[in-house]
C-alpha cells in the first residue's frame, strides 16, 4: 500500500525543515510515512511524532519506521489536537512541524474508501473510520441550501445550485458513481469536456466530512506557538482555501502591525516574532512523475523572536 503514494515536495520539506541530528518534530499528517521516513533518518538523538486517524496507514506506516529507528510516536488524533497531545507527553516546544494536506493517493485509490470518483464505492470519504458523519449522511440528509452552500464554498462549484436540487430530487443515493451520475446530468455538455464533473463537488463533500479547513486554520495556530526559535513550519497546500488560510496565517505573524508602522523605531516586543521563508511549487521532473502534484503549494514560516 505505501509503495502507491508518492510525497509531494518530498526534498524541498527535508532541506527547509533544517533538521539536526536532535532535532524534536511533528509530522502533522503521517500518511504512509513518506516524509517521516526522511525526518527520522535525519534525527538519530532527536524525536519524531507523528499524527493520522487512518488505521490502514498507521499499521503501514509503523512497519515502515520500525527498519529506521524507535524515537518516534504515532498519535492516533487529529492534528487539531496538536497542542493538547504534545501536552500529554511534557512536550511545549518543538524544532519543525510538517502538514501535508493532500489526500493520500492508497485512499484515492482504494475503492471502498469512497474517496475516488472512478471507482464505485458506498459514499464514506472519512479520513478517521471512527467518525459518525460519513458521505453518505452529508448527500442524503442535508438541505438543499446546505449543499448549495458547501459545493459553492468549499469545491467553488459554479453550478452548486443545479446539482444540490438533482441529489435532492434522486435520494437515496448509495455509492459514489451514482453521485457521479447525477452530477454529471445536472452540468453542461461543455463543462464534462473540460475537467471531470465530480471533482469539485467530491473535494467539498471531502472537507465538509472531514472538516479540514477550520481544523485546520485552528491547529496552525497553535502549531506556531509549539515552535522553538529557529524552529520552521512546513506546509503543503492542494487548493486555494487551504493555501488562502496559511498565506493569511503566516502573513499576520510576520508582518508589523500597521498602526506602528510610522514610529521611528519599533519597540523590540511589537516586532513579528516569525518570518516567511519562502513559497515553493513542484518543478516539471516532479510534475512528470507524479499528476497529483500538480496544484501543490509549499510555504515556510521560521520562529526568529
Amino acid at each position: 500500500m505505501d509503495n502507491k503514494h508518492i510525497s509531494v515536495l518530498l526534498n524541498e520539506c527535508i532541506e527547509n525543515l533544517n533538521l539536526k541530528d536532535d532535532s524534536v518534530i511533528v509530522d502533522c499528517t503521517l500518511g504512509y510515512a513518506g516524509h517521516s521516513s526522511e525526518i527520522l533518518k535525519r534525527i538519530n538523538k532527536g524525536f519524531l511524532f507523528a499524527f493520522d486517524q487512518d488505521n490502514e496507514a498507521i499499521l503501514s506506516s509503523t512497519e515502515r519506521l520500525n527498519k529506521i529507528g524507535n524515537n518516534y510516536e504515532i498519535i492516533k488524533s487529529n492534528f487539531v489536537n496538536i497542542a493538547s497531545e504534545l501536552n500529554k507527553r511534557n512536550i511545549s516546544k518543538v524544532d519543525g512541524i510538517l502538514y501535508d494536506l493532500g489526500v493520500s493517493s492508497p485512499q484515492l485509490d482504494e475503492g471502498i474508501r469512497g474517496f475516488s470518483f472512478h471507482q464505485d464505492a458506498r459514499l464514506d470519504m472519512r479520513m478517521n473510520q471512527d467518525n459518525d458523519l460519513d458521505a453518505f449522511k452529508v448527500v442524503n440528509t442535508y438541505s438543499y441550501e446546505d449543499l448549495v452552500n458547501i459545493f459553492y464554498k468549499y469545491g467553488e462549484e459554479k453550478y452548486a445550485s443545479s446539482i444540490a436540487r438533482g441529489i435532492i430530487n434522486s435520494r437515496p443515493i448509495n455509492t459514489t458513481l451514482e453521485l457521479v451520475e447525477i452530477i454529471k446530468n445536472n452540468v453542461p455538455e461543455k463543462y464534462k469536456r473540460e475537467k471531470h464533473p465530480a471533482r469539485k463537488v467530491f473535494q467539498a463533500i471531502r472537507i465538509e466530512v472531514n472538516d479540514e479547513l477550520n481544523v485546520f486554520e485552528k491547529s496552525l495556530k497553535d502549531a506556531l506557538e509549539l515552535l522553538n526559535v529557529g524552529g520552521r513550519i512546513c506546509v503543503i497546500t492542494f487548493h486555494s482555501l487551504e493555501d488562502k488560510i496559511c498565506k493569511n496565517i503566516f502573513n499576520s505573524v510576520s508582518k508589523v502591525d500597521d498602526n506602528l508602522k510610522h514610529l521611528p523605531v519599533i519597540p523590540k516586543e511589537y516586532l513579528p516574532k516569525f518570518k516567511v521563508i519562502k513559497t515553493i511549487e513542484p518543478g516539471k521532473n516532479e510534475l512528470d512523475e507524479n499528476s497529483r502534484a500538480r496544484s501543490a503549494k509549499l510555504r515556510i514560516i521560521e520562529r526568529i523572536g
